[in-house]
């Protein structure tokens, strides 16, 4: 005979399991809104995020975007107390340089390996994982052009013609991974003394060095500068939209990087932000990146954006990720003392 104390209490621990099942059950279905620090240009993190979302609705992202070089100061700047829960979309050289720094977590997405040898990081376990490549461009209006008697460059020597006075605008690489990669690609293909000499006489035809990446090629779609050394992201998207503009890689072949993703030491929402690096290698993500970018970590996805650059790896120039890294801010800080006077102030 069960008396009725014990049903009273053996019906209490039903209950409390019951609303502890209940509980542990809300918990994981309850919204998790992951911070999201991104050099990624805004016209893509809606359609990521919403391809994401499909797979994983309950994880909301809530994107911080700026220029790479200061998403890198940002997340130095917060090391104490650090915002962000995961990276997504910063370059290379930035991960690499954080990771040295001993704020990136090392972590292998699942799928990782499927990835093309460029996409993927070489150590064991690895820091950042790629998810789109870009290269470096020069767009060209064509009318502006015609109207100044200006010759299409061709090699990036051409840029130092006095011919272009005025007419060029450049992201600042103390701003923009992009300018550093200019720079440091030019040093490394060179020879430094050789790039300097180039950079001096550059610098005599710039008008502004641009704080975003994507400003210089809109500069040149509107006609503002003839000039614009910008991205293949930028590019296709300004020509598609019916700018009259010609997307030139030199034949000496451009500077590059990979946009990666990597998780941050003291991302609160740890297992969210694996589930979206998870996520990012799968074929799916590949796909949808493919439509803004023309080159992606998933071998045979080609297409690319409409007037994207055809194979676009054969331009990538030959150099040392991890060279660009170690003289980073011995490069930034000569090229700030020579030619930052002609920076256009933040935010522009």
């Amino acid at each position: 005979m069960i008396n009725k104390t014990g049903r009273r209490f053996g019906g209490s621990i039903l209950a409390l399991g019951l609303v502890l099942l209940a509980q542990a059950a809300a918990a994981q279905t309850a919204p998790v809104t992951l911070i999201a620090y991104t050099s990624l240009q805004k016209e893509v993190l809606a359609p990521y995020e919403a391809a994401f979302r499909k797979v994983h609705p309950e994880i909301q992202i809530a994107w911080v975007r700026d220029a790479g070089g200061v998403i890198h100061s940002r997340l130095l700047a917060e090391r104490a107390n650090p915002r962000v829960d995961i990276i997504f979309g910063l370059p290379v050289t930035n991960i690499v340089g954080l990771y040295k720094e001993g704020l990136i977590e090392p972590y292998a997405p699942k799928g990782f390996e499927k990835l093309k040898p460029r996409f993927r990081d070489a150590r064991e376990i690895p820091v950042w994982t790629g998810l789109e490549m870009y290269l470096n461009i020069i767009c060209f209006n064509t009318i502006e052009a015609q109207k100044r008697n200006l010759p299409k460059p061709t090699r990036w020597a051409d840029l130092a013609n006095p011919i272009y006075r005025g007419q060029i605008s450049m992201p600042s690489p103390a701003m923009s991974n992009t300018g550093y990669g200019y720079v440091h690609g030019w040093v490394q293909g060179m020879g430094e003394s050789a790039a300097w000499e180039f950079l001096d006489k550059l610098h005599q035809n710039v008008a502004v060095y641009t704080s975003s990446s994507a400003t210089p090629c809109k500069y040149a779609s509107t006609g503002e500068y003839a000039i614009g050394l910008s991205t293949d992201l930028t590019g296709p998207m300004m020509k598609t939209r019916g700018a009259p503009i010609d997307l030139i890689v030199p034949a000496d072949k451009t500077s590059w990087d990979i946009e990666a993703m990597a998780l941050p030491k003291g991302s609160k929402h740890p297992e969210a932000a694996k589930l979206m690096l998870n996520w990012a290698v799968t074929p799916e993500a590949s796909q949808t990146f493919n439509k803004y970018y023309g080159i992606v970590g998933i071998p045979g996805l080609n297409n690319g954006p409409p007037n994207s650059i055809p194979d676009g790896d054969a331009y990538a120039a030959d150099y040392s990720v991890e060279w660009s890294i170690d003289n980073r801010d011995r490069l930034i800080a000569e090229w700030f003392r020579r030619y930052n006077a002609k920076s256009e102030p933040k935010g522009n």
